[in-house]
């Protein structure tokens, strides 16, 4: 995820790949990471004493496992504190991690709760955020210029996080799977399978644009698709015999219960 939210940056110029330093846990872990990205990025072990100076800087973005946040200790640093950085800042994309453990974690930082989605990649993503209550105006403008160039931001109350990730974050999956079903549908009714792929991802891209920019309600757009004893009212039928709403709708409820339950773990 972290690659996802600072390849852009790098891209559009926001961020100089020479001020970024990564750390991640193995040395063995460090060309896959560096993989895809520009020259002039530093990617250290956290066993390299160097690794250190990572916590210096004034703004961190924690993009781990969430089972690993336990393995992680705040380092004393030679931070220099500033007029828009009082603190170091600490953006933690973790699913489930809350403030409360953050800032225990990490009890000389400011902590800001992140969830951004993949669709970043492509500057069409969503992210959602929590902040602590003692961050300057500054540093939320710190925040806002990594999400904004690559998201729509959304401030919600941290309670709210967990149903926004079940629904933006964990949501591209379940959208992949419905349209590799359809592409398959069509490959066995007689497409041939480059021209099932390409029609399923328009027709997805083009349905969302049509109920966004219309303002439509899904129920709106249904029914002016499905006309009397039609196509698509057999395949609706189809569906709903399938139980395709239910499984949607609980797939989203077990992926909120999942990260609240993260929570829990650590």
């Amino acid at each position: 995820m972290a690659k996802a939210i600072i390849s852009p940056l790098f891209e559009r110029g926001i961020y100089k790949p020479e001020n970024v330093v990564g750390i991640v846990g193995r040395t063995s872990s460090i060309a896959s990471a560096l993989r895809g990205l520009p020259g002039g990025v530093r990617v250290l072990s956290s066993e390299d004493a160097l690794s250190r100076e990572a916590w210096s800087a004034p703004l961190k973005l924690l993009a781990v496992k969430p089972q690993q946040f336990g393995t992680i200790k705040e380092s004393v640093s030679t931070f220099r504190s500033s007029e828009q950085f009082p603190k170091p800042l600490l953006i933690s994309v973790l699913a489930g991690i809350t403030l409360k453990s953050l800032k225990q974690a990490f009890p000389g930082h400011i902590c800001v709760r992140a969830v951004p989605n993949t669709p970043s990649l492509v500057l069409e993503g969503l992210t959602g955020l929590a902040w602590e209550d003692n961050i300057t105006s500054s540093q939320k403008i710190a925040v806002r210029k990594i999400f904004e160039p690559i998201s729509e931001i959304f401030e919600l109350p941290e309670k709210q996080l967990d149903s926004f990730l079940a629904l933006t974050s964990s949501g591209p999956a379940y959208i992949a799977l419905v349209v590799e079903a359809m592409a398959d549908g069509a490959v066995a009714a007689g497409l041939p399978r480059y021209l099932s792929n390409q029609l399923a991802y328009k027709t997805l891209s083009g349905t969302a644009s049509l109920l966004r920019e219309k303002g439509l309600h899904p129920a709106e757009l249904k029914d002016m698709v499905a006309s009397p004893a039609g196509t698509t009212i057999s395949a609706l039928r189809h569906l709903e015999l399938a139980g395709l709403r239910s499984a949607l709708i609980e797939a989203v409820v077990l992926a909120a219960q999942k990260s609240r339950q993260l929570a829990e773990e650590v």
